[in-house]
């Protein structure tokens, strides 16, 4: 066919934005929300990993893969589920040594081993205590004397005030036994790590009222001929005229430790334990974040993969942008490597290669098998082997790319971050004269970090016509500890004003439409969120999904892990009710809807009531939907679907003024229907 006789192409519908039909339906994007607990390595060479699966109510199974992408296969028995709750986020749930795996085990949080391939049935380790009142994390195999050495956090006593120690459990014993207290005294602990003889341990500690990212202290610990830590060094944290928090110790197989920590620049940067002297050096200084906030146990943000030639494979982010680098110890210098992900997470050493976490604006979270050169300084293959999401490229051409942006804050000279999604179908188009409506997303911790990577949650909203914005207000991670810094004591203040102040950037550049601003978060977002729209009259309409209503009895009810978080977000008595949403529900203006879990133990539901029930009676539209079974974030692919409809749903009847294309049944809006 000639040139001049090709079809011409498409020619795009016009329809109000929001009203554009998409394929990234709901059921989609329920079922694409698989998640990564964290990557292993078998005695075969084979990767492991464990995989949250919202299609089986959130079940989380380790998987093993084959020399073949296709032979992947479940190693988690159908009647289990991989999950540890210690200090309520979780993370650091299995370990693998050679054929054996040990897990902890949802329903009762009791730890299991597991032949890999045997059928044989995991058999528990430690002791049933009626209840899951004791959970385990962040394990690591000794041996030397044929044990497992992990993180216990004990509830039996209170809830509240949980007792965590290092412990360990004989693995040779038959017997279920208590297992044996090697390290305590200190509110909290993490990264508990063997060195290769299993002579020398160390491990993270830190104390209220700090969070690991605010002070931590970095031990090192020898261990004696029956097993018990005899003799303990402080290696970084405890000089009090050093501000740092140390994180992710590793020994080489050489002995030597390693270890993250921000005590020069205010960024976390790789270091090295000189022993002798009891001194510390830094291996390479960048104004970039190699590792990130230990919210959940087990994070792997670097590897060493070459002892011989004194080589590191590592990942930082710098400026909203992830890379993956290799750094040479001896010689102090880091080669960027190329990989099509922006955004990393952990990485696990394999056999002559790299699996890295990670994503990008077209990749889903994926683990990818990365290839090196012998010489570590380039890739030589770059290979997908595991998706959350992996139907997702059938909708390419629906996909809104990020834009990373800067906007000046209301504090003069100050700037913070957001990635910018534009409205994007190829099958539709808006009329010139019409500006888009817009989503704002506040990010939950609130220390942690908007990605701009391909969430095809974020896509089910741009592909109906949407712009989106998701925010990184002043406090969030990423950029070091100053900008960090900047939400201790204004939380509530400087989440609130910088979320404003991003969207009013977006309206000034006629990017989006100033009568049709939404807002929403999740968890801490949620409290953003809620926040803003009791605060500021910049938005038209919120949604709050497990979000914090009143600060005070966060306060009275928080766990452990973060019982002094909030007081240094926050600060005194009259912040804590100033600060708080439903004390001032006569300052809502505009219609909200809530979603809540029944069984959520960090924010009460009780809360998402009492706000209900009080802009009910206030006579502003308002909706409740309440999940039974869902804890703190939904897990549930029902759930998740329903939640993004109705958010939809509301957002279109009471700010919109258009007709969303799918057929959503929507729910009773009371003062609204």
């Amino acid at each position: 066919m000639s040139a001049s006789s090709a079809p011409p192409p498409q020619q795009k519908l016009t329809a109000p934005y929001g009203s554009w039909s998409s394929p990234i339906t709901s059921d989609i994007v329920s079922g694409a929300g698989k998640t990564l607990g964290g990557t292993a390595i078998d005695s075969l060479g084979h990767l492991l990993w464990l995989e949250s699966r919202p299609t089986e109510s959130g079940r989380s199974v380790i998987v093993r893969g084959g020399s073949d992408e296709d032979e992947a296969s479940d190693v988690t028995p159908i009647d289990f589920s991989v999950r540890t709750v210690a200090q309520d986020y979780g993370g650091g749930d299995f370990s693998v040594s050679g054929d054996t795996v040990i897990f902890s085990n949802y329903k009762d949080q009791r730890l299991y081993k597991q032949s890999i391939r045997s059928p044989s049935p995991p058999v528990a380790l430690t002791p049933d205590y009626g209840e899951p009142l004791v959970c385990y994390a962040d394990g690591v195999f000794d041996k030397r004397f044929n044990r497992y050495v992990t993180i216990r956090e004990d509830r039996r006593e209170s809830s509240k005030n949980s007792v965590a120690t290092i412990v360990s459990l004989e693995l040779n014993d038959e017997t279920i036994r208590d297992p044996k207290v090697l390290v305590g005294g200190n509110d909290f602990y993490a990264f508990p790590r063997l060195d290769h003889e299993g002579k020398r341990i160390a491990w993270i500690e830190w104390s209220h009222p700090n969070m690991p990212w605010d002070r931590s202290q970095l031990w090192v610990g020898y261990i004696s001929e029956n097993g018990d830590v005899y003799k303990r060094v402080c290696v970084a944290g405890g000089d009090p005229t050093i501000i740092e928090s140390p994180t992710e110790p590793k020994w080489s197989s050489e002995g030597e430790l390693f270890f993250v920590t921000d005590r020069n620049l205010g960024f976390w940067n790789l270091y090295k334990w000189v022993e002798f002297d009891n001194t510390v050096l830094p291996l390479y200084s960048l104004e970039a974040e190699f590792t990130r906030p230990s919210w959940v146990f087990g994070i792997n943000s670097y590897e060493i993969i070459n002892d011989q030639k004194n080589l590191i494979a590592c990942s930082y982010r710098q400026k909203g942008k992830s890379y993956l680098g290799v750094l040479d110890k001896n010689k102090n210098t880091l080669s960027v490597l190329q990989t099509p992900f922006t955004d990393l997470r952990n990485i696990t050493c394999g056999v002559h290669c790299l699996y890295v976490e990670g994503a990008s604006a077209v990749h889903p979270l994926s683990i990818a098998k990365v290839t090196l050169d012998d010489q570590a300084s380039k890739v030589v293959d770059f290979k997908i082997v595991w998706s959350s999401s992996p139907t997702s490229s059938n909708y390419k051409s629906y996909f809104s790319t990020p834009e990373f942006i800067e906007f000046p804050t209301q504090v003069s000279g100050e700037k913070a971050y957001a990635y910018y999604y534009p409205p994007t179908n190829p099958k539709y188009q808006a009329s010139q004269e019409e500006k888009p409506p817009l989503l704002l997303q506040t990010h939950g911790g609130p220390t942690d970090e908007a990605h701009g990577i391909l969430n095809l949650n974020i896509q089910f909203w741009t592909s109906r016509g949407w712009a989106f914005v998701d925010v990184n207000y002043g406090g969030s991670t990423g950029y070091g500890r100053k900008f960090r810094e900047r939400l201790l004591k204004q939380w509530g203040i400087v989440d609130v004003n910088d979320s404003c102040s991003c969207a009013q950037f977006l309206v000034d550049n006629g990017k989006v439409d100033g009568e049709r601003l939404c807002i929403t978060g999740e968890s801490a977002g949620g409290y953003t969120t809620l926040a803003t729209l009791a605060f500021k009259n910049t938005f038209k309409a919120g949604s709050s999904l497990y979000g914090i209503a009143d600060l005070k009895s966060l306060k009275e009810e928080i766990p452990k892990f973060e019982s002094y978080y909030i007081d240094n977000l926050v600060g005194s008595e009259k912040d804590f009710l100033e600060r708080s949403p439903i004390n001032y529900v006569d300052q809502f203006s505009c219609p909200i809807i809530l979603f809540q879990g029944l069984e959520d133990k960090v924010v009460s539901p009780e809360q998402a009531k009492k706000i209900y029930k009080a802009l009910k009676s206030k006579g502003l539209p308002v909706a409740l939907v309440e999940y039974e079974g869902e804890q703190h974030g939904f897990r549930m692919a029902e759930n998740i679907k329903f939640t993004l409809e109705q958010q939809m749903v509301f957002f279109s009847r009471l700010v919109g003024h258009f007709k969303v294309a799918d057929e959503f049944t929507p729910i009773k809006i009371d003062n609204f229907d």
